[in-house]
């Protein structure tokens, strides 16, 4: 298969589904689930998507260390920068790979926590 073009849009996966679980399929998503996230109130949807692009640490991209992060399981002696990053508490609902593959952390209906909650996250229960 030849390599894409640069700026080329390459097409989504049809098989990427959210089941009844709220969790998508687990032959379609590595599942990692995050303790770092929240049961969503009855009365509260999610109405914001929100896609981080993030390296850890800057300007590497390791995909165990955001996972890791993610999962309150980060080592913060692996490197000089992770040390404030250690009273964080944050996830995601997903991590894209940069192969395509996805880990899934938080069920689509529970409010990842957001590193900026500060910002109205916590009152708008994103879903990102």
């Amino acid at each position: 298969m030849a390599e894409p073009q640069k700026n080329t849009v390459l097409p989504v996966r049809p098989d990427f589904e959210v089941g009844a679980d709220d969790w998508c399929r687990a032959d379609t998503v590595v599942r990692h689930p995050s303790p770092n996230c929240d049961p969503r109130p009855i009365d509260c949807s999610a109405d914001l998507l929100v896609i981080y692009n993030i390296s850890l640490p800057p300007g590497q991209c390791s995909v165990s260390y955001i996972a890791d992060l993610f999962n309150k399981r980060l080592d913060y002696n692996e490197h000089p920068y992770f040390k404030q990053l250690r009273p964080l508490r944050v996830s995601s609902h997903f991590l894209i790979l940069r192969d395509g593959g996805v880990i899934q952390l938080v069920s689509t209906n529970d409010p990842a926590w957001h590193a900026r909650q500060d910002i109205q996250f916590r009152e708008a229960r994103t879903l990102q």
